[in-house]
């Protein structure tokens, strides 16, 4: 299979709810937070996740950032990244410049390592030497695809009795 990386589409929206109902049908959170459905319809999230890549972020508290889907060639999604274009306090130390999470029938298949190296290019392409990507402690999966892509853990931050992991990966130049 190809896989890549690719904003969100007009004509992803079946894909699109099959793979939030698949979500919610697990009971787990839907991971990263932007890739949630709110209660607009389809084409006026995809408006919300384009005005979240430019300075309108800072107006709704937010940095600017961007949302991709990892899909195969049938249009299929795995998963979904979000990239935060800079960081503010508190992704400085919880968040990081990259979430990502992948729907619940697809998981420990390695896609995750898959979609986390592929963002990497567009980090890249953003000026970001440095990328910082957290994961909670218990969450050894995500451990695993940060430490697979190169991540350095820097340290561990508490908050509200949640043990934060902070890892950067250098960007290749």
């Amino acid at each position: 299979m190809i896989f890549k990386l690719i904003e969100p589409k007009l004509e992803m929206e079946k894909e699109y709810n099959n793979y939030i109902v698949e979500w919610e049908k697990s009971g787990e959170e839907i991971i990263p937070y932007a890739s949630r459905k709110s209660m607009v319809n389809y084409e006026d999230l995809i408006n919300c996740w384009k005005t979240q890549k430019n300075n309108k972020a800072y107006e709704d508290g937010f940095v600017p950032s961007t949302l991709y889907f990892l899909i195969d060639e049938n249009m299929k999604i795995y998963g979904a990244l979000h990239i935060r274009h800079e960081l503010n306090n508190f992704l400085l130390n919880y968040g990081g410049h990259i979430g990502y999470g992948i729907r619940p029938s697809e998981r420990k298949k390695g896609y995750a390592t898959k979609m986390l190296s592929l963002s990497l290019s567009l980090v890249k392409q953003l000026g970001i030497k440095k990328a910082l990507v957290t994961c909670d402690k218990i969450n050894i999966a995500s451990a695993k695809t940060i430490l697979n892509n190169g991540g350095v853990l820097e340290n561990e931050v508490i908050e509200e009795g949640e043990v934060t992991q902070r890892y950067w990966i250098n960007i290749k130049l």
